[in-house]
């Protein structure tokens, strides 16, 4: 291999050990490699940046030292010594490190590597513990001044080649590749994966040993290296491949028959020269280590895990210790000091005080997310070599921002226009893969002329392995609809964040959680609009027709605001406790609920006509009673006409306004004219329940039949309610009614396919149960925990009466109270739903406080806590905020109490059933079921299983979610879920 012209080569004609190394290998205890030996040299470079990419910053708790570089690198390395193959395990290993940026190549070409950034200020100090704690795994860290990594890694491999043993470089980095031979690898540790001859050739067209003179000629930003201008890889692959080598094409640059690249050899032929220098390895650096030092060694217990201690690692401390059998309990912590870095002073100035946040992983997450949007970084990828070197530094960095862009918003019917991916804040890429104008064609001149962009199956096939690899983190807002798009061509993203949901997690109730409203909140940045991007109206366009350079601004934004957000959220989701919920009810939702909706339910055309033709029938029914009533014709559904009939005409009374000032004949209104005997009212109700039955779903639900699937898909909404409830959209499925027989009819339209049952899983009184629990009401838990029915219980205990042969009037009265309290029911809406005085529902009230204190004391401590520190919790932790708990206006005050009250109820139910959906997969499959989760309708979950296995499907399902809380909380009180199967949806509630 080439070696460089500077000075340190004038000291080594052989590979003779210097003095200092010859003292070094006295010193070092060891074994000489030998044949059939196996030696392991680490890039620590690549591990220490992955590792410090990896995840938002982290501070040790005790003092704020920055160490989230530290634990990804010790995490990394430890896995990598767990993993390594029995036949392939080192017999010697290394990590080896860059000494400083100062090396020979600088005094060959100073603007080499002039334009890299200083390293970010918190990685600085944790270089010193990254070290220390290689050393600490009985590791050696080697690193040589004047001398890169790569350089003493290309030496040590050589050397070990030639005493005949195997070379393993654990590395994924391109400058590496040039050392691939017979006997020497790259392992990619991330993706498991060896790079041989053969990967090699793919990714730069040339064997390993052409490697530096493609490089040579295709050059490199990043570290300042000039190249030939024009000459990218694929070029430069070409011509070394038809030339031999880059002297050879030097010397022939004039026979080039291209003017512009033969004009460009030939000027720049000395650049391309320097370049080779820059770019070749240099396998004869003096080493001060020998390789013998490198012989592995068992790692001491006693220094491994007190340094971990001392560093404040518990839980990989504990995973640690126990793959080396020791107790760490027994292990005393070290004392574990930077001597870069030293901790803020309790009282410091001012002006003092600023520098110390300089760590904190919330500042440094600011810093890195404010970079200002130039749009200069995005980059249009239409070849397929572009696309590869992109995805390659994406899995090199260990996470990337995702986006795809379709045709619709219908996850299920949606073709894949393009994606785009953000490796770091206004750097960005698109791929169009499915653009065309109208007459058929991508252009992107506006004359006619063509670009050619990549084809949607070959791009796919280059971004699978990257999307499904499980050492790479891929960043996305609404991951639920990428993931579920992709799944309908063989893809699933995984692992995942979501900006979307990390938001909600952190801010449910103070604002939504959409793209824009996080980027105008959190980066102070207005995006692109897809308006703007698409069109308005009539002139709107579809995005397949979008100019794929627009696209990449528009697409390339998003993923940048995307990577921007997590960079943000997720460094708050660390400081602000809150990753146990974001991580066991949010994330793991997502690819449940894919799965849900991508299953879809059946249902069953002919009946739904049956329906809207019955309902049509009933609707003029209805009109022509509520004109003989009116005493004319009038169109029911305006409003403005039936305010004229009700207080014009008849004389009825009413003081309710519209927000106009209108008189509102809103259902309210109407409601309590009904319950005072107006006749009109009432039908005026069956009106409208039956248009918006007849309009949202027997009709609807038929054009939202899948032509491909033939079924309904919604779409299950993660982030729409405060509480941590779902919300199904398009179409919803939520709010069928279920005690009326026309809602009842329509469920009966959802239907098993042939051979299949519908089994329908419901907790009982689940809300009742969590208010037990959270109030710690001991009646009401020792009523669940007997069985008893617990509205007849609460009639008994309200009203004095024995439970035995109870008046059925009043266990309704008891069931109305016993649910409106949780929705903090006045004595004025129980008197208009039991149909009593206002003053005899306020001493109900009354009396079920006496009866049951500690609900009023529940309340009263939720309003005082709500009212301290502007957010209420469910027993798993969600957090609910209520930035208006102290308006000025009594009535919005109220309403916010009153929330706030019902939200630990009811988003702890919601949250019960999320860990009832996210376990049931996993449970099903153990048991070697079929059944598929369909639905998810406030407490209920809808299957479809086969017929042989409807029993034995319902037994797992109602295990699952009766103990779904468990082991984060214990119920003081049994949950229940009642199930059972049918041919549909309605016979099987």
């Amino acid at each position: 291999m080439q070696t460089h012209a500077h000075p340190a080569e004038e000291t080594h004609a052989s590979d003779a050990a210097s003095a200092p190394a010859a003292a070094a290998a006295e010193q070092e205890e060891g074994r000489p490699v030998k044949p059939g030996d196996h030696v392991w040299l680490v890039d620590g470079s690549g591990f220490i940046f992955r590792a410090y990419h990896a995840l938002p910053p982290l501070t040790r708790k005790s003092d704020g030292l920055p160490v989230g570089a530290v634990h990804g690198f010790a995490a990394m390395l430890h896995k990598l010594l767990m993993s390594m193959n029995a036949g392939k395990k080192p017999t010697h290993l290394a990590v080896i490190f860059d000494a400083g940026r100062e090396t020979f190549r600088n005094e060959i070409y100073p603007e080499y590597k002039a334009n890299r950034p200083e390293p970010p200020e918190d990685l600085v100090p944790q270089f010193e513990l990254i070290r220390k704690v290689t050393e600490a795994f009985g590791v050696p860290a080697v690193e040589q001044e004047g001398f890169e990594a790569d350089d003493l890694i290309a030496t040590y491999a050589r050397q070990a080649r030639e005493a005949g043993a195997t070379v393993h470089i654990v590395s994924s980095d391109k400058d590496l590749m040039q050392l691939v031979r017979d006997g020497v690898t790259l392992y990619d540790a991330m993706k498991d994966r060896e790079i041989g001859p053969d990967e090699v050739m793919k990714r730069f067209g040339v064997p390993p040993e052409k490697v530096p003179d493609v490089q040579a000629l295709a050059g490199d930003s990043t570290d300042n290296i000039p190249g030939v201008p024009g000459i990218g890889v694929k070029t430069a692959a070409q011509l070394i491949n038809e030339y031999g080598s880059l002297e050879n094409l030097l010397e022939h640059a004039g026979e080039i028959r291209q003017p512009k690249r033969r004009e460009r050899l030939i000027e720049h032929a000395e650049d391309a020269r320097l370049s080779k220098k820059l770019v070749t390895l240099d396998d004869h650096v003096p080493v001060a280590v020998p390789l013998s030092a490198f012989a592995v060694k068992k790692p001491d217990p006693e220094k491994l895990i007190g340094f971990l201690k001392g560093l404040e690692f518990t839980t990989l401390t504990s995973r640690i210790a126990r793959d080396l059998g020791v107790d760490a309990a027994k292990i005393p912590a070290q004392e574990v000091t930077v001597s870069s870095w030293q901790p803020p002073k309790e009282e410091e100035p001012e002006e003092e005080a600023e520098e110390t946040r300089q760590f904190s992983p919330l500042h440094v997450a600011l810093e890195r997310a404010r970079v200002p949007f130039t749009h200069e970084g995005y980059e249009l990828i239409t070849d397929l070599e572009t696309l590869r070197a992109w995805l390659h530094e994406a899995r090199a960095q260990g996470y990337f921002a995702f986006d795809i862009e379709t045709t619709s918003l219908d996850a299920m019917q949606a073709d894949i226009v393009g994606f785009a991916l953000a490796l770091a804040p206004d750097r960005a890429a698109y791929v169009p893969v499915g653009h065309v104008k109208a007459g058929g064609g991508l252009d992107l001149e506006g004359g006619g002329s063509d670009m050619a962009q990549l084809d949607l199956d070959t791009a796919l096939a280059e971004l699978k392995p990257l999307l499904e690899d499980p050492a790479v983190l891929k960043l996305a807002q609404n991951v639920k609809y990428d993931d579920l798009v992709l799944s309908r061509h063989g893809i699933r993203i995984r692992p995942f964040d979501d900006t979307m949901l990390i938001s909600y997690v952190l801010d449910a109730g103070r604002w939504s959680h959409g793209m824009d409203e996080l980027a105008k909140r959190h980066l102070d940045h207005i995006p692109i609009s897809f308006k703007d991007v698409a069109g308005r109206g009539k002139k709107a366009v579809t995005f397949d027709k979008v100019d794929p350079r627009r696209a990449c601004e528009y697409a390339g934004e998003d993923a940048d605001i995307t990577l921007r957000l997590w960079l943000i959220l997720k460094a708050r989701l660390w400081q602000e406790c809150k990753c146990t919920v974001y991580e066991t009810l949010e994330r793991p939702l997502a690819p449940v609920l894919v799965d849900m909706e991508r299953a879809g339910v059946l249902v069953d055309r002919a009946a739904l006509a049956r329906l809207s033709k019955e309902f049509t029938e009933k609707i003029h029914e209805l009109e022509r009673e509520i004109y003989d009533l009116a005493g004319m014709e009038f169109n029911v559904g305006s409003t403005r006409q039936l305010a004229e009939v009700l207080f014009d005409r008849l004389g009825l009374k009413s003081e309710k306004k519209t927000a106009r000032g209108a008189r509102s004949t809103d259902n309210e209104v109407l409601e309590e004219l009904a319950a005072n005997g107006v006749e009109i009212a009432a039908k005026v109700l069956q009106w409208r329940q039956l248009t918006k039955l007849r309009s949202t779903y027997t009709e609807a639900l038929v054009k939202h039949i899948n032509p491909q699937t033939g079924r309904v898909h919604t779409s299950f909404s993660m982030a729409a309610t405060n509480t941590g409830r779902l919300a199904s959209t398009d179409p919803n499925l939520q709010n069928i009614p279920v005690r009326t027989p026309e809602g009842r009819k329509i469920r009966a339209a959802f239907i098993a396919p042939e051979g299949a049952r519908l089994i329908s899983a419901d907790y009982s009184q689940i809300e009742l149960r969590v208010l037990a629990h959270v109030a710690d009401v001991k009646r009401l838990q020792q009523a669940f925990r007997e069985g008893l029915d617990i509205h007849t219980m609460t009639a008994s205990e309200m009203f004095g009466v024995p439970i035995e042969g109870m008046d059925p009037l009043i266990r309704r009265k008891a069931k109305a109270i016993n649910f409106g309290i949780i929705y903090g029911i006045s004595a004025h809406g129980l008197s208009r739903q039991l149909g009593i005085p206002k003053e005899e529902a306020a001493d109900y009230i009354k009396t079920y406080f006496e009866r049951f204190p500690e609900i009023r004391d529940y309340m009263d401590r939720t309003k005082a806590f709500v009212r301290e520190h502007g957010y209420v919790e469910t027993i798993f932790g969600r957090r609910v905020h209520f930035p208006n708990i102290h308006a000025k206006n009594p009535t919005i005050r109220a309403f916010n109490e009153r929330a706030a009250i019902n939200a630990p109820i009811q988003g702890s139910a919601a949250d019960i059933i999320r860990r009832a959906m996210i376990r049931m997969p996993e449970a099903l499959k153990e048991q070697g079921l079929n059944a598929k989760m369909l639905l998810q309708v406030h407490d209920e979950l809808v299957f479809e299983v086969p017929e042989k296995e409807v029993e034995r499907t319902m037994e797992t399902v109602v295990r699952v979610m009766e103990h779904a809380p468990e082991p984060a909380v214990h119920m003081k009180v049994p949950l229940k879920v009642d199930a059972r199967a049918a041919s549909n949806w309605e016979e099987a509630h």
